[in-house]
């Protein structure tokens, strides 16, 4: 298993304009994160608001993510879904499209016992011949795949990590135990918990900060794989009132506002999510201006 899975992803805004994709901005986006130093990307996931966006549009963003990228860095494709045969559909159009790695996120208001979440990834996995990583957000999907249902999955021929938005400080090492010596990627989903979570035995992060600060996340990372971690502990604590700002309300609504200040983009979303509140403009101001993040030159 490739061990280019590992840093500062980003977990990519999808912009607007006018409700249709802004492919312009969207392929400005890709650029910037990689000559920032971004390790990897990760189109449709939640922050890319896939709930809303068509099937063609899915995968419309998905081939720009790829073209753009040309295989400078890697791109794991968001393609879950609560139907299993979406999911299949999405993965398979994702491997097709020369994604380097599928993320499925857990079914959402299904509720699916253990052996449901179990039975839904393995026939993902039988049907495609990519990697996939598992993405465990309870906050959003109201399931916890348990450590036990992760480690049989782990097993299995495509199942190679998880993104783990479970924000528990010991699940890491938890999971790193009882894998005993499976190799398994461990991305965190909470930027606020990224050095717990790398000191944990974390590989890295797909990140919402990273649409808006890309470089002090990838600087992060590099920083610790080469042990400073020091350095990595002040770049952390210099983003953590940015990380906090940009979960003040329901993501990716004060992310795209923060990317709307640096021009990447307008600050526009689909309902049924609406634009942030003015208390909330006015902290997200406050945070970039102090980091000195400023807006980005053409």
């Amino acid at each position: 298993m490739s061990k280019s899975f590992s840093g500062s992803f980003v977990a990519l805004i999808t912009p607007f304009r006018d409700k249709m994709i802004d492919e312009t901005k969207f392929q400005e986006l890709v650029e910037w994160q990689i000559s920032q130093g971004s390790d990897g990307l990760v189109p449709c996931g939640t922050t890319g608001e896939s709930p809303t966006l068509s099937h063609d549009e899915h995968q419309r963003v998905i081939d720009l993510t790829i073209e753009v990228a040309g295989g400078r860095v890697p791109v794991i494709a968001g393609t879950g879904s609560n139907s299993t045969e979406e999911a299949i559909q999405l993965t398979k159009h994702a491997e097709k499209a020369d994604a380097d790695a599928a993320l499925v996120v857990m079914p959402y208001y299904n509720k699916p016992t253990q052996s449901g979440m179990y039975a839904h990834f393995k026939a993902i996995n039988d049907e495609v011949n990519i990697p996939i990583f598992i993405y465990n957000i309870p906050s959003r999907s109201v399931v916890d795949m348990s450590i036990k249902t992760m480690v049989e999955l782990a097993k299995l021929k495509n199942i190679i990590g998880v993104k783990d938005a479970s924000n528990d400080p010991i699940r890491p090492t938890n999971l790193r135990i009882s894998l005993d010596g499976i190799d398994f990627v461990q991305f965190s989903g909470e930027d606020p918990s990224q050095l717990g979570f790398m000191a944990a035995g974390g590989d890295g992060i797909i990140s919402v900060t990273a649409n808006v600060a890309p470089k002090m996340m990838s600087d992060f990372h590099r920083e610790w794989k080469k042990g400073n971690i020091d350095v990595a502990r002040s770049i952390q604590e210099r983003l953590m009132p940015l990380h906090n700002a940009l979960f003040l309300e329901t993501s990716p609504g004060p992310v795209k506002y923060a990317a709307s200040l640096l021009k990447i983009c307008s600050s526009e979303l689909r309902l049924p999510l609406v634009n942030v509140a003015p208390s909330t403009k006015k902290e997200i101001k406050s945070v970039l201006n102090k980091l000195k993040i400023k807006p980005i030159k053409k």
